[in-house]
C-alpha cells in the first residue's frame, strides 16, 4: 500500500543567520540544536511557558496531494505548517491548528505536514502564513506558537476512502476536525464498534476491512467531542461531505467536555461512552534522525 509520504516537490527559501542567540524563556522544556546556516550557527532553546512554545520558523511550498497528513489539497487560504518529527508524532496533530506569532503579527495555521530535518521547536510555515508574520526575505525568524482548542471549523466533516480500500481492507482520512482526533471507529454487524488504527500518513485503517459499506463511523477528538456519521460509501478516492460538524452550533451529536485546554502539546484524555484507544500524547522532545535521506535543509 501507499505509505502516504509526499515529501518530493517541497520548495524552501534559503535559511539566514539568526546570530546564535538563545531564545529567552522562563521554563525550558527541552534544549536542542537548531539549523546551522550559511555564515554562522543558529541554535536555540525550545521553551514552553503556559502552553506556548518558543522556537523558529522557516517557509516552504506544499503542492496539492503532498504532505504527510495526506490532505488531498492544501488547507484553505494556503495557511499550513509542517512540524518536527517529535511534534508530528506519527500524525497525531494532523488537522489541528496552531496560532503562530512572529515579528510582524500572528497567524492561524493548520497542521498538514512533517518537516524531517526540523528539530523540536522549528516549524516550517507555508509562504502565505510566513508572510503574515515576517517578510519572506527573512527566511528564518524567531516565533512562539500554541495549540488552539476548538478553532473555527472550515466546514462539515468530510471522509476520504483511500485508494485500494475494499471490503477486506479499509483506510479512511477524516477532514475538518478542528482538534486532533483521538479515535475513529467503524460499526460492523459482526463485531459492533471496531477501532481503527492511525497510520503515520494520517489514514485510519481497518486491516481486515469492515465489509462492503456503506459504513457508520464514530469520531472522538482529544477534547472529548464525539460525532457519529452514517452512510459513508466505499468509494475510493472520493471526498464525501458528511454534513455533520465535529463541534459548535452545527454539531448534533457532539459530547463536550469541561476539561481545561491542554498545555502544548499534550493531548487531553477524552470522554467516551465506550472504550476507545488512548490518544498518543503530542509532546515536544528531542527528535531522532528521520529514516531515509533527509530532505533539503541543514541541521545542527
Amino acid at each position: 500500500m501507499n505509505d502516504g509520504r509526499h515529501r518530493t516537490g517541497r520548495k524552501r527559501w534559503p535559511l539566514l543567520t539568526i546570530g546564535g542567540a538563545a531564545i529567552a524563556a522562563t521554563v525550558v522544556a527541552v534544549a536542542v540544536g537548531l539549523t546551522q546556516v550559511a555564515g554562522g550557527q543558529a541554535c536555540a532553546s525550545v521553551a514552553s511557558v503556559a502552553g506556548t512554545v518558543s522556537g523558529v520558523a522557516t517557509h516552504y511550498m506544499l503542492q496539492p496531494g503532498q504532505g504527510n497528513c495526506s490532505f488531498p489539497f492544501p488547507p484553505g487560504g494556503g495557511l499550513y505548517v509542517a512540524l518536527s518529527p517529535s511534534e508530528y508524532d506519527n500524525a497525531a496533530p494532523c488537522g489541528s491548528y496552531l496560532e503562530v506569532t512572529g515579528p510582524d503579527g500572528s497567524v492561524r495555521v493548520e497542521v498538514a505536514d512533517q518537516c524531517p530535518p526540523c528539530a523540536a521547536g522549528h516549524i516550517d510555515l507555508s509562504a502565505a502564513a510566513f508572510a503574515d508574520i515576517a517578510p519572506l526575505s527573512a527566511g528564518l525568524v524567531s516565533v512562539s506558537y500554541r495549540v488552539i482548542a476548538d478553532p473555527p471549523l472550515p466546514g462539515p466533516l468530510a471522509v476520504r476512502v483511500k485508494e485500494g480500500s475494499s471490503r477486506y481492507w479499509l483506510a479512511l482520512l477524516i477532514l475538518n476536525t478542528g482538534n486532533p482526533l483521538a479515535a475513529v471507529q467503524v460499526e460492523t454487524a459482526a463485531d459492533g464498534w471496531t477501532d481503527l488504527v492511525r497510520a503515520s500518513f494520517n489514514y485510519w485503517i481497518a486491516q481486515s476491512g469492515a465489509g462492503p459499506g456503506p459504513f457508520t463511523i464514530r469520531l472522538t477528538d482529544t477534547l472529548g467531542h464525539q460525532v457519529t456519521v452514517s452512510d459513508v460509501r466505499l468509494e475510493p478516492g472520493v471526498v464525501e461531505d458528511t454534513g455533520a460538524w465535529m463541534y459548535g452550533a452545527g454539531a448534533t451529536t457532539a459530547v463536550t467536555t469541561d476539561r481545561p485546554v491542554p498545555a502544548h502539546p499534550a493531548a487531553a484524555a477524552r470522554r467516551s461512552t465506550t472504550p476507545t484507544p488512548r490518544p498518543t500524547p503530542w509532546v515536544a522532545v528531542v527528535p531522532e534522525q528521520a529514516a531515509g535521506a533527509p530532505r533539503a535543509g541543514p541541521t545542527c
